[in-house]
């Protein structure tokens, strides 16, 4: 009997290096078909051209997240409170392992691939009213950056969104804190928005001692329609990868323990 158990245990555990293995074949495998076939037809398509960096005068939604920035900041500083229980990146998606180390860069999730955090939007109203405006938003987050941190060069995935960045709170010697996004390098403003593409090779050094925190999102990139019906089926396929699909169960999982922590404080609080 005993014998029978250890031999199920062991070929069990073989089972699930197998998958293991599997499914980062992949992801690697997959990473790679988009970035060297449907990256290069979709920076054929885009509207806006293929930049690191973009002129943000190209998007008129602009205005709306830079004319709120203040209100998204007090509903921030709300969020901030509670730090300590914000999870770090790594622990809502496992592959940022390499470029997410400790509590050093720590993000709150409000919109991941067009679906709400209700518990973390309802801490946000205003912020969320502001979100609800931005034509194509796939992802929007809170991304929090220790002081002394670096996160080491990577790459995005796709070509199919943009990422925007709305400084929030910056430190004073800002010069220092700073992102490189190929060959353009930039400091962050309070009330201000970069536009950038992520899947050119970048990397983020705060070499100050304040913390960094700004709201970043992914939004569609304008396309021609043949880049556009690309893009949704890529995405589609995305968010039923591994990649997406282990990042949303551990964000439920994260919700439901901060959900129990905001109605205890709340229970004390009327006691």
């Amino acid at each position: 009997m005993q014998a029978n158990r250890i031999k199920s245990h062991e070929e069990s555990s073989l089972l699930d290096r197998l998958k293991k293995k599997r499914r980062k074949l992949i992801k690697k495998t997959g990473k790679k078909i988009i970035r060297s076939v449907a990256n290069d037809f979709m920076a054929r398509q885009s509207l806006v051209g293929d930049s690191p960096v973009f002129d943000t005068s190209q998007f008129s939604w602009v205005s709306v997240l830079e004319d709120n920035w203040q209100v998204i900041r007090s509903e921030l500083d709300a969020v901030l409170l509670d730090k300590e229980l914000i999870p770090s990146f790594h622990e809502l998606s496992p592959d940022q392992t390499r470029i997410s180390k400790g509590d050093n860069w720590k993000t709150f999730p409000l919109w991941v691939f067009r679906e709400k955090s209700v518990i973390n939007c309802s801490r946000c109203p205003h912020t969320d009213a502001v979100l609800e405006k931005i034509p194509g938003l796939q992802n929007a987050w809170f991304s929090i950056l220790a002081p002394g941190y670096h996160i080491p060069a990577h790459r995005g995935v796709t070509k199919a969104v943009l990422r925007v960045q709305l400084g929030l709170k910056i430190p004073n010697d800002r010069l220092n804190c700073t992102m490189r996004v190929d060959d353009v390098t930039f400091a962050w403003q309070e009330g201000k928005c970069v536009v950038l593409d992520d899947s050119f090779d970048h990397e983020v050094h705060n070499n100050t001692k304040e913390e960094r925190v700004i709201l970043f999102l992914d939004v569609d990139r304008p396309m021609k329609a043949p880049g556009r019906i690309a893009s949704k089926v890529l995405l589609f396929l995305l968010q039923r990868s591994a990649y997406v699909v282990d990042a949303r169960k551990n964000l439920k999982i994260w919700e439901q323990r901060y959900r129990e922590h905001l109605d205890e404080t709340s229970q004390n609080n009327q006691a």
